[in-house]
């Protein structure tokens, strides 16, 4: 009994601190193209998007109802086994998140967590404890559809924004709308970043203490506390801000302007808040990339760098295998070694982690230089142009902003 309340609370806390990595993980889908406007300051941004991942996280749990009871048939599991797959899926989450953030790559926290939670299911109990309709409905084709319409509003509300400013093209603060308008629309997508990711912790919490025994199966709405904490955590995490994968989806993509900006934003908040009031697990980081992308091929004369968007796709169909390989890795360690496997996964875990954050130290990103070489095309500060007129003028006085 001892032993399983020793997995049950570090399951809890492996689960909270994996929620505090998906916030300064995902501050970007939020926070990225505002920042890189200038329609807000860094620290601002980041602050708005904490407080509003609080106030998410408490809005809905029917997302936290669809982890709890939608990937996995824990009827079907010991419940002696299933904290020692949960404590070994979180393992495998969390060391893709923290890699994804060294590199600067918006890969999905989401599709982390249920790649590593599968890895370790399938190692440790097999084929039979994954609900295969689950995961499809709930998961594979949300991830298929949800970026490709996000890119696709983006695109149109681009089009749209453009058509409807027509009269303010060659004029550089033509659009200077747009940038206020940032400021609610990314305020919507970090209320609905909330009210999404953070209930993905929320499950795990209740799917572990359903199967130890400490909360009834036939209930899947995560207790009180569950909700607090993983609500104040995700917000901490949010605060701390992830400036390199912000930097990545702010300049990285495509040169963003406050119409796109905004348009990306909107597309953005509209698809993560219709799913997660349908239940759907989906990726918050595919849904802003995709509309990004969408709002780049939308403005006239826009350039989508393709290669930073190769990339990012690589990491989107890497995540769920990759974190799946080192949560089934953390499984056998517990079923060869037993009990002491714990300890093992732990120690080993800690230490790759503190490597990868002492390496993030060698060029470190942060509020002050994320957007330090993007200035002038984000316009996040006001630059004077030396001549007034002609091929050299910016492109934002012959097409707008």
């Amino acid at each position: 009994m001892e032993l399983l309340t020793l997995t049950v609370v570090l399951v809890i806390a492996l689960a909270l601190f994996f929620d505090f990595t998906n916030g300064f993980h995902d501050t970007a889908n939020a926070m990225a193209t505002p920042i890189a406007t200038g329609a807000l300051k860094p620290k601002t941004a980041v602050a708005l998007a904490a407080i509003l991942n609080l106030i998410g996280a408490l809005l809905s749990t029917e997302v936290a109802k669809t982890v709890s009871g939608g990937i996995l048939h824990e009827d079907r599991i010991s419940g002696d086994i299933f904290p020692f797959v949960i404590f070994a899926g979180l393992i495998g989450a969390i060391f893709w998140n923290m890699l994804t953030w060294l590199l600067g790559l918006p890969s999905s926290s989401s599709h982390a967590l249920f790649g590593g939670l599968l890895g370790a299911a399938i190692v440790g109990i097999g084929f039979s404890a994954v609900n295969v309709a689950g995961v499809l409905s709930k998961i594979i084709l949300p991830a298929l559809l949800s970026p490709l319409t996000a890119a696709l509003i983006a695109f149109l509300c681009t089009k749209i924004a453009y058509r409807m400013t027509r009269r303010y093209d060659g004029k550089p603060n033509g659009r200077d709308g747009f940038r206020r308008g940032q400021i609610f629309t990314s305020s919507l997508v970090a209320l609905a970043h909330g009210t999404n990711d953070a209930q993905k912790t929320m499950g795990v919490i209740t799917l572990v203490l359903i199967t130890a025994g400490w909360q009834s199966a036939a209930h899947h709405e995560p207790q009180l506390w569950v909700v607090l904490s993983c609500a104040i955590t995700i917000a901490l995490g949010t605060y701390m801000g992830g400036w390199r994968i912000i930097r990545t989806l702010g300049k990285g993509l495509t040169e963003v302007r406050p119409a796109q900006g905004f348009a990306a934003e909107t597309s953005t908040g509209a698809t993560i808040l219709v799913s997660s009031a349908l239940g759907f697990a989906l990726s918050t980081t595919q849904v802003a990339s995709g509309s990004v992308i969408g709002s780049g091929l939308g403005r006239r004369g826009s350039k989508v760098q393709w290669s930073t968007a190769g990339k990012i796709v690589s990491g989107w169909l890497l995540t769920l295998p990759a974190a799946g390989l080192v949560g089934g890795l953390a499984t056998v360690v517990i079923m060869v070694v037993g009990p002491w496997g714990l300890l093992i996964d732990t120690a080993v875990f800690g230490g790759v982690v503190l490597w990868l954050y002492i390496r993030s130290l060698a060029h470190r990103v942060d509020h002050a230089n994320a957007f330090s070489d993007v200035a002038e095309s984000g316009r996040a500060v006001d630059i004077k142009a030396k001549k007034s007129a002609g091929a050299d003028a910016p492109d934002d006085a012959r097409e707008g902003n």
